[in-house]
């Protein structure tokens, strides 16, 4: 499977889209800073599957039907920073989305995650991952999940690495890094958060209208997973 994560920029880099799933031709796409009520209903032979209906700046998914069927979705707020309190740029910062492989034959768990900015500490955003992961179990019990998005998290990531881990996930980075706006700000933002999947590659992609390079996620089901 090939997932597509990009965060638009305050819906900057929206008209890429397109071409960006033209040419990289993934099965599910996860986007951070849409505004969701200008999305199409569909892109490139995927159609969208869920986005957030409270924020500003709302997450949304996309799949595509000839793989997938859709099973449910969750969207939910998470522990705030004072940013979020006092400017309200995103009451959801989970989206959760349970689809039907048919290929496979099973169900698996897809999430686009956005992170506290950095004007928060490390440790909300802790909070707010590890919220994240009990929420998709909930949605999908021992189900192949997969989070992908902006975790806001330039520095000090063996300490989230391990705290992911003690969770029963893996970390991967992308191959490069994914945010080059601020000089001393620069690098892996967009990464993933996985169970039960394999992750063959995490490429950073070419730069377009955002301040964040999307990241294109090549994976595959774990043998051993159920």
């Amino acid at each position: 499977m090939r997932i597509l994560s990009y965060n638009l920029r305050k819906h900057a880099a929206a008209a890429e889209l397109g071409r960006r799933i033209d040419l990289r031709d993934p099965d599910v796409v996860c986007l951070q800073e849409a505004n969701v009520e200008d999305l199409p209903a569909r892109i490139g032979g995927l159609r969208l599957a869920a986005a957030t209906d409270r924020n500003r700046l709302g997450l949304a998914m996309y799949y595509r039907e000839s793989s997938y069927r859709f099973v449910e979705s969750v969207s939910m707020g998470l522990k705030k920073s004072l940013h979020d309190i006092v400017l309200r740029p995103a009451h959801e910062r989970l989206l959760g989305l349970q689809l039907f492989d048919i290929d496979a034959s099973r169900e698996i768990t897809f999430a686009s995650f956005h992170a506290a900015p950095l004007t928060a500490l490390n440790s909300l955003r802790r909070d707010q991952i590890r919220s994240a992961l009990q929420a998709l179990e909930r949605l999908g019990p021992g189900t192949p999940t997969f989070m992908v998005g902006d975790y806001n998290y330039p520095v000090f990531k063996e300490r989230l690495g391990d705290q992911i881990r003690e969770h029963g996930y893996d970390m991967t980075l992308s191959d490069s890094r994914t945010y080059t706006r601020y000089r001393f700000f620069k690098g892996h933002y967009d990464f993933v958060t996985s169970r039960g999947l394999a992750i063959n590659d995490v490429s950073t992609l070419p730069q377009g209208t955002s301040d964040h390079l999307p990241i294109l996620i090549e994976a595959e089901y774990r043998r051993h997973s159920r």
